[in-house]
């Protein structure tokens, strides 16, 4: 299939292959596990080990190729929209008739950790349970989590590894006036981001899921910084021989539980291991390039015309959410990012006062909606 064809037949399809148990932003164990659970025997289901609270850690493996893939997600336990797709993945290789998954399954292997951070997971941190970020762990593996990621990754020897995430709702896709609704990453092996073979072969997978996407969200597909960090998962993997692809799960207009984002994070793991499947070579990597970089002008409130009456002055206000998990729900927390003239930005919704009068800047938390 070329990327046109699995682009209108995923997107067409996606409902049938939709986890419907899965919804939001919080997923924890509690909902993945007896998803898992009731896996079908096509699935070889494993205790990968656990995490420093004793909650399970699960690994997931289907298919019979030669090409070994490496999938997980949750490593920072509020980033969950990798989750979503992971179960929405697992039923398009079940019930799959056009042929995609079948030539997936007959030339890769794939082993997915979908919830890596579980104890994480249950209190939406970002960091495990003992405050350590697991994707800065690589080198010193202080937490479990990171130990047992590292001891699955060389008994495997992947030929390829997703690793998934999410981003704030901060980005924007260069100067386009749109939300990165997915970037992408391949990792750098270094500080002077030396263009290695493997990067070149990762960046040819990217490309493959770029060229499927753009013909479903043309110009909302970024390219993350590939600033080299020391001690990250991905950089470290990517340094060692191991093939990985970053992914980060951004923003859709007025989609905060990141459902419609979810659907193009699926959409670009299908893409990705399906092209991989299918090549001998992944050479193709130059068009990596031309996806545009990840920048931070984008806010989910702005208010225009603000006037200060103290100064004299009109201004804008910028807003963006804090997410925090309050009595089981997630909860989007206003607070006043940005003032000022800003006109480079633009956000999730404008609201355009007719010249709003405010005493002092002190006074400005009344755009703070409760």
């Amino acid at each position: 299939m070329q990327a046109r064809e699995i682009a209108t037949f995923l997107d067409d399809n996606y409902n049938t292959f939709k986890n419907n148990q899965l919804f939001g932003r919080y997923i924890t164990l509690q909902h993945i596990q007896p998803l898992i659970d009731n896996l079908p025997s096509e699935f070889q289901i494993a205790k990968a080990g656990e995490s420093f609270q004793h909650r399970k850690i699960n690994s997931i493996t289907i298919g019979a190729g030669s090409k070994k893939i490496l999938l997980w997600s949750q490593m920072h336990g509020n980033e969950s929209t990798g989750t979503k797709a992971i179960f929405d993945l697992f039923n398009f290789l079940l019930n799959d008739t056009s042929g995609l998954a079948t030539t997936i399954l007959k030339n890769c292997t794939i082993t997915v950790i979908p919830m890596l951070n579980p104890d994480g997971s249950e209190v939406y941190t970002r960091v495990d349970s003992q405050g350590i970020d697991l994707n800065r762990d690589a080198v010193d593996q202080k937490a479990p989590e990171s130990k047992l990621l590292n001891k699955t990754l060389r008994e495997i020897n992947p030929h390829f590894c997703f690793n998934l995430h999410d981003q704030r709702t901060i980005f924007s896709v260069g100067n386009e006036n749109l939300p990165t609704t997915l970037s992408f990453l391949a990792p750098s092996e270094d500080e002077d981001r030396t263009l290695t073979e493997g990067r070149k072969i990762t960046m040819s997978v990217i490309v493959k899921m770029n060229e499927v996407l753009q013909h479903l969200i043309p110009n909302q597909i970024g390219r993350y910084t590939d600033e080299f960090y020391p001690t990250a998962t991905g950089d470290n993997f990517q340094k060692a021989g191991y093939n990985t692809i970053l992914v980060e799960a951004g923003h859709f207009p007025n989609d905060y539980d990141r459902e419609i984002t979810r659907k193009y994070n699926f959409i670009a793991l299908v893409s990705g291991i399906y092209g991989i499947a299918t090549s001998e070579k992944l050479t193709n990597y130059k068009p990596y390039f031309q996806i545009p970089n990840n920048e931070k002008n984008y806010l989910d409130i702005i208010y225009k015309n603000v006037f200060i009456e103290s100064e004299k002055i009109t201004i804008e206000v910028g807003i963006l959410f804090k997410e925090e998990l309050i009595n089981g729900n997630i909860t989007f927390t206003p607070f006043i990012e940005k003032t000022g003239d800003l006109s480079g930005y633009n956000a999730n919704t404008i609201i355009k006062h007719n010249n709003r009068f405010v005493p002092t800047r002190k006074h400005l938390d009344v755009f703070i909606e409760k």
